[in-house]
């Protein structure tokens, strides 16, 4: 079976909106980040496991709105005993399951059911703001929430703050809306679709 991209018939590269007499790096960066292992971990509530024992490609399982990484695998908070792993390690699943038994958790390959947008540059708070309704200035590296952008049900991950880095994460059906409702919001600055 072939992996098609979510945004494969909307996400085109080149320079849009207000871009002109701006230099490169003024330009917010939009990509799709397509190819990931993306796997949902649910502990049960009945469940008296020890979630310090659980350790996934090094990393431990981060508290309430946290996420954890290394170069190749971010873990984020979804709620209470609920994590979603992304991972370029695309066997990681197949590897790491043997820690959770099925009578304390459930695993998931949600891989094929996910959009994941990332916007980097000085700007991302703005576009943020503009569908958003979260008061994204309190927000900082390593910090996760669930929220809504102009109605779509999204997963923002704070990757970074030099430079600003936002990966922002929606179910599949609604990607391409989700796409083009964010690149709406970046015409106004001037982005680059990398």
């Amino acid at each position: 079976m072939t992996n098609i991209s979510p945004l494969n018939f909307v996400h085109t590269t080149g320079k849009f909106g207000d871009y002109d007499g701006k230099q490169e790096n003024d330009l917010l960066k939009v990509k799709e980040l397509n190819g990931l292992l993306i796997f949902q971990i649910a502990k049960y509530k009945d469940s008296n496991f020890d979630l310090s024992k659980i350790k996934i490609d090094g990393l431990n399982l981060p508290s309430s709105l946290k996420s954890s990484s290394n170069l190749n695998t971010r873990i984020l908070w979804l709620g209470p005993d609920n994590w979603l792993v992304f991972s370029s390690i695309l066997d990681l699943i197949v590897k790491e399951k043997k820690q959770f038994d099925e009578l304390n958790f459930a695993i998931t390959n949600i891989s094929h059911s996910r959009t994941i947008i990332e916007l980097e540059g000085n700007l991302v708070n703005e576009v943020l703001k503009k569908g958003c309704p979260l008061d994204v200035n309190t927000f900082k590296e390593g910090d996760c929430a669930n929220s809504v952008y102009n109605g779509i049900t999204i997963t923002i991950d704070f990757i970074s703050n030099k430079p600003n880095k936002v990966r922002i994460l929606g179910l599949r059906s609604f990607g391409e809306s989700l796409y083009h409702s964010i690149t709406d919001a970046c015409l106004e600055f001037g982005y680059k679709a990398i």
